[in-house]
């Protein structure tokens, strides 16, 4: 939905609610998407359908599909509107789409109709794709790619360190110095470190490998527990780093990574049905010697 259609229909509904029916509470009702226990029934008696006509515009038919489409459109603000208030607000909104079709269809610009055209080609574009994700992303789907992704894969170590953050090399190696002596690691972090983990003697909890800038991980990686290192430099200064202790890293849950595993399957369903579309396609690209910048000649679009 365009924007202006959004700031249109916000603003018909925004006087939908401001009615007596939205401002008591009384008859308004709020569709939970399912369909009525009974059919819904027109003026005159009969079945309302898809192709129930709701209203006319200069001989154009508005019907009960229509407003249906445009339902499903809809921002998430307005999905829970009472029935009766997106009832009358769509249906406006409608009439006056339809009124301002009208108003320039016969004086529409080769801009214009070109950009209709891309309109219509974009938006069946996202009909197949949306048909081909919907069909690929299923649990049986997104549990074999939570299998192969971490099913036989050693997920490693965790790591629990804390270290002294400092400007120079020679206050590390100081500090180095004083730890070697037998001075307390916390004691000093308290006293010394730039980072935030200070106050809590340099304690930087538990992370996994990815978490941390490579050089620091490097370090924190090559060390046993219960070792300080030399001074380890990073973008953010001089580190001495003490590893306290190791544990194995425990596989993420199913649902904790659901989603990315999903945006994972949709990507690669897309790229396949691509793939397979235009290689079966004859396609015949004649734009060879054409200069890229001719897309800034608007002028070639005429008024």
């Amino acid at each position: 939905m365009s924007k202006l259609t959004q700031l249109c229909l916000g603003a018909v509904l925004a006087l939908g609610l401001a009615s007596p029916v939205w401002a008591g509470g009384t008859s308004a009702t709020v569709s939970d998407g399912t369909a009525p226990a009974a059919p819904a029934m027109d003026a005159n008696g009969k079945p309302v359908t898809a192709d129930t006509v709701v209203a006319t515009v200069n001989g154009t038919k508005i019907t009960v599909g229509e407003m249906i489409a445009m339902r499903g459109q809809l921002p998430a603000q307005y999905q829970q509107l009472p029935d009766d208030v997106l009832f009358k607000g769509i249906l406006d909104q409608l009439i006056q789409q339809t009124t301002l079709e009208q108003s320039v269809e016969k004086n529409l610009t080769k801009k214009d109709t070109l950009g209709l055209e891309n309109t219509k080609r974009a938006f069946l574009a996202n009909v197949a794709l949306t048909s081909v994700t919907d069909a690929a992303v299923t649990d049986a789907a997104v549990q074999a790619a939570y299998d192969a992704k971490y099913a036989n894969v050693d997920p490693g170590l965790e790591y629990h360190a804390a270290h002294i953050l400092v400007q120079t090399e020679q206050e590390a190696k100081d500090i180095k110095a004083k730890l070697d002596a037998g001075g307390d690691f916390a004691a000093l972090a308290k006293d010394n470190s730039k980072d935030g983990s200070a106050a809590q003697g340099g304690d930087l909890g538990w992370f996994g490998v990815g978490m941390m800038v490579k050089p620091f991980e490097d370090a924190v990686v090559a060390m046993k527990p219960g070792q300080v290192s030399d001074p380890v430099q990073t973008q953010f200064g001089w580190h001495i780093i003490k590893l306290e202790e190791t544990r194995p890293a425990q596989k993420p849950a199913l649902a904790d990574v659901k989603d990315d595993l999903s945006k994972q399957i949709e990507q690669d369903a897309v790229g396949a049905k691509i793939k397979e579309l235009t290689d079966a396609a004859k396609i015949e690209r004649t734009d060879t010697g054409i200069d890229p910048s001719v897309l800034q000649d608007a002028t070639l679009l005429g008024n």
